[in-house]
């Protein structure tokens, strides 16, 4: 089988599979790939558990043997956003998004060519964010707009989904190598952004008018590469590495006037260390270390204070800055069919408080997450899984950039905080030929 061909036929489904998912645990991206992984607060480079080696390490698909897994994650974020003390008083106002409950889906198919080499695929979810705010009873001198001076309702819709075909190989009895190619598919719309538009009373923001919001959807496809190393170095202690590069992106034609470098929105570099240990044949202990490179993609990592135009190489974006995450998670083997887990995922905060404004559309601020799961054999070679979420609220305040838009009175923008908190639960079946 090709697999390369057989992902590149997967993108129409990804298009359907992102349609109506959004969101945003470690910044945007997931805080696990594999409700096996989720149930372990996200830690799984050290651990061959399942066929999302391609979303985690890919040397993992070596001995997991000949197996398919699906799963489908109910996500629910709760968003918010307030403005407070501004000298012009119809600026002040609190918005809540709606549409909180989105649904996604997962996929990895894995075989062994011989007993050293295996091929999989995996499709997942990678991250995204969105919001959905009313359009509220603020008033920017042009009569009632929403939270961001524009025309209605307000928010964005970014989902990104990867397919991952994989092949990795036992080097020895003890370690493997892996290697995912990274097929990007991601789909944006923006609304309720005129104020950023050249709008008249407003300053000049973007070089590309017309191509700032409210221009529905639009998509853009990309590629990049994973590696990983797994090595087994004794009978109870394992360690994994992964390393996964920037997926250069396509552009959003439709809003080259508002990310910057012409519409360019990439999925960032990011890279992964694990550990995980067996005390005890019942027992797994696993520990991971991401960082995800948030900061060099120009659109998510440029700050917002504007500088240069919207849509320009240096033009504002989200500001967020690299974060670094912390897995922990613990498997327990009841029987021989029952399995429990817990974990907990610790994660910087991207959102800086002098970039509050943008992250309006955006507030990722979530830090914490605390993890169980369990997976029961319901038959042979057959095993059903569930993995629970629950992030505790985390809000960021900031100075609004409306103090500099408008300069006078003093403090015309006063200072806004955005706030975020979330849960999940998904459900998840595997099945070992």
């Amino acid at each position: 089988m090709n697999y390369f061909r057989m992902a590149t036929r997967l993108l129409p489904l990804a298009a359907l599979l992102t349609a109506g998912t959004a969101w945003a645990t470690n910044g945007y991206f997931s805080h696990g790939y594999g409700m096996t992984a989720k149930g372990m607060g996200g830690a799984a480079t050290a651990t061959a558990q399942d066929s999302f080696g391609g979303a985690n390490n890919p040397a993992g698909m070596a001995w997991v043997g000949e197996r398919i897994d699906g799963g489908l994650d109910w996500f629910k974020p709760s968003r918010d956003a307030e403005r407070t003390g501004a000298a012009i008083p119809s600026l002040n106002g609190k918005v809540t998004s709606g549409r909180e409950n989105f649904f996604i889906p997962e996929f990895g198919y894995n075989t062994m060519m011989n007993p050293d080499m295996s091929l999989g695929i995996t499709a997942y979810g990678n991250g995204g964010m969105n919001t959905s705010y009313r359009q509220g009873n603020f008033n920017c001198g042009g009569g009632t707009a929403n939270i961001l001076c524009g025309a209605g309702g307000l928010g964005v819709d970014l989902s990104q989904l990867v397919i991952a075909p994989t092949v990795a190989y036992k080097l020895s009895n003890t370690n493997s190598l892996g290697i995912s190619a990274l097929i990007g598919y991601q789909r944006f719309k923006a609304e309720g952004l005129q104020a950023f538009n050249n709008a008249p009373g407003f300053p000049p923001f973007t070089g590309a008018p017309g191509s700032v919001t409210n221009n529905g959807y639009d998509t853009s496809t990309g590629f990049g590469v994973r590696v990983g190393y797994l090595g087994k170095f004794s009978d109870t202690v394992s360690v994994g590495a992964a390393y996964a590069s920037k997926i250069n992106m396509g552009s959003f034609s439709k809003y080259k006037g508002l990310f910057a470098q012409g519409g360019d929105f990439d999925i960032p570099e990011n890279y992964n260390l694990g550990i995980a240990i067996n005390p005890d044949p019942a027992l797994t202990l696993a520990l991971d270390y991401q960082r995800i490179l948030y900061s060099k993609v120009a659109a998510v990592g440029n700050a917002s204070l504007p500088t240069a135009p919207l849509g320009s190489a240096k033009g504002p974006g989200f500001g967020w800055q690299d974060v670094s995450v912390v897995k922990l998670g613990g498997s327990y083997k009841m029987n021989k069919d029952l399995t429990l887990r817990a974990g907990y995922n610790k994660g910087d905060n991207p959102v800086r408080a002098q970039d509050i404004t943008f992250n309006i559309l955006a507030p990722g601020v979530v830090t914490s997450h605390y993890t169980l799961g369990f997976s029961y054999a319901t038959c042979k070679g057959c095993e059903f899984t569930m993995a629970a979420m629950v992030a505790p609220r985390v809000t960021v305040s900031g100075s609004s950039l409306f103090n500099g838009l408008f300069p006078a009175p003093p403090n015309a923008g006063g200072r806004e905080t955005i706030g975020m908190s979330q849960s999940s639960i998904g459900f998840g079946w595997s099945q070992k030929f």
